[in-house]
């Protein structure tokens, strides 16, 4: 009759004679259980009704917040400085900005300057002049003015060295580049968005970031929360995510089970989105 009653649906079952305690254990199991099922049940139709951006993905009041302040950051032409920890998808924010605002039909132009050299990126940055360096055999437009009628987006701006900053500074307050090796200036106009996981604040007051830049590039700031913060939002990615990677192998995934999705909700994600996408990818 056990099993019968499992395989007929039953959550669990109990044995004669009756354990108050066992009996207590099991039923709050089961309301555990049908907790979970019915929040399950709500995140699927939730995504389903909804096409969200690839990375704004979530309903949980931080993000809520978040979007709020994007809205109004759309509006502007303001720069804007996204912070917060690494993983939490500051480039897809930086994304949306451009896409939602009045440059979506404008380049969207992206470097992350913790990873190129300080001399190239400064070449990078603001272009050279044939002859400017050794490898310099022809003219090189710099990402500036690539950037032009669109945006440009400086991830992890934090770790740009000094001297840089201090270039990057008189471009922007200028709106003017100069390519290395060149005696002119060229305008530019493209909006700026920056990201870095570090405290901005905290380094200028420690000398390793310009102070003027961090007020000239922190006109707007977007925090985004780490998904610690974002409850159940974790299980709205995962679900988004899982319904991606079906869809580029072809296979139809209704969702998680219900073992797979206390196990999503319970983990830390100390990676955040980026490592929920990496897992479920």
């Amino acid at each position: 009759p056990a099993v019968a009653s499992l395989r007929a649906g039953a959550y669990d079952f109990v044995v004669k004679p009756l354990d108050l305690g066992v009996l207590g254990h099991v039923v709050l199991r089961a309301l555990q259980h049908a907790r979970l099922d019915r929040e399950v049940r709500r995140l699927r139709q939730e995504v389903a009704a909804r096409e969200y951006p690839r990375t704004l993905v979530g309903a949980s009041p931080p993000m809520r917040a978040l979007l709020r302040r994007l809205a109004k950051a759309v509006e502007s032409d303001a720069s804007v400085l996204v912070t917060r920890e690494s993983g939490t998808g500051k480039e897809l924010v930086a994304r949306a900005l451009h896409d939602a605002g009045n440059r979506k039909n404008g380049p969207f132009v992206a470097v992350d300057c913790a990873s190129i050299p300080a001399p190239i990126l400064e070449s990078e940055l603001f272009g050279h002049v044939k002859g400017a360096f050794t490898d310099a055999r022809t003219d090189r437009r710099g990402l500036f003015v690539e950037a032009n009628g669109g945006t440009l987006f400086l991830d992890e701006i934090g770790e740009m060295p000094l001297q840089l900053q201090a270039k990057l500074l008189r471009a922007l307050q200028q709106r003017l580049v100069r390519p290395v090796g060149s005696n002119g200036s060229i305008p530019f106009d493209a909006r700026l968005v920056a990201a870095t996981n570090r405290d901005l604040e905290d380094e200028a007051a420690q000398g390793r970031f310009r102070r003027d830049l961090y007020y000239r590039i922190n006109v707007v700031q977007l925090e985004m929360p780490p998904l610690r913060a974002r409850g159940n939002d974790v299980l709205i990615l995962a679900q988004h995510f899982l319904a991606e990677s079906a869809a580029r192998s072809g296979k139809h995934v209704d969702g998680f089970v219900h073992g797979a999705a206390q196990k999503v909700l319970a983990y830390d994600w100390p990676g955040n989105v980026r490592e929920v996408e990496n897992c479920i990818g």
